[in-house]
């Protein structure tokens, strides 16, 4: 019976490790289909930026001209920031809200329905975009990213000096 045990944590532990493998390349693949995505979107945005201002206006979102152009900008500039993977957990914090935002003013019904029918939500245009931005959120943009190597060759000089400073502050 040990022996069946063992062998089951093994098994475990050998699909944990490869799972955790795929985590990096994973993100990645992710960041980019979606935030490809919605590069496109924010750019075709700010190609009709004057449609998107009228539809804006017409959700009653205030400011709706500088609303316009500052989701059109999140979309496009955030979208290839998170492709590359810089910035990524701000952007996609900023992205996470846009969408949310975007389900409350045009598809509050997808919203109110969310437990009824959640295909509604499912299928509303945020969803994917929402979706992507809090994986990345949550879980950081992986290995493979222009954060990921900034925190390991300039970054450690960093973290090092605030571990010592911070060590300095806990002992008086």
């Amino acid at each position: 019976m040990s022996d069946l045990i063992n062998l089951i944590r093994r098994a475990y532990g050998l699909l944990v490790a490869f799972a955790n493998l795929l985590q990096s390349p994973f993100l990645l693949a992710l960041r980019v289909y979606f935030f490809w995505q919605l590069f496109q979107t924010g750019e075709g945005k700010l190609s009709n930026i004057g449609r998107v201002i009228g539809f804006f206006r017409s959700l009653g979102i205030p400011a709706p001209h500088i609303n316009a152009y500052f989701v059109s900008s999140l979309e496009c500039f955030g979208g290839l920031l998170l492709i590359v993977g810089l910035a990524s957990r701000p952007i996609a914090l900023m992205v996470t809200v846009s969408m949310s935002v975007a389900y409350i003013t045009a598809d509050l019904e997808a919203v109110t329905g969310i437990l009824s029918d959640p295909d509604k939500f499912a299928k509303a245009d945020p969803f994917p975009f929402l979706m992507a931005a809090l994986i990345v959120l949550i879980f950081g943009p992986g290995m493979i990213s222009i954060d990921a190597f900034l925190k390991r060759f300039i970054g450690e000089k960093k973290d090092s000096s605030f571990d010592r400073s911070a060590g300095a502050v806990s002992q008086e």
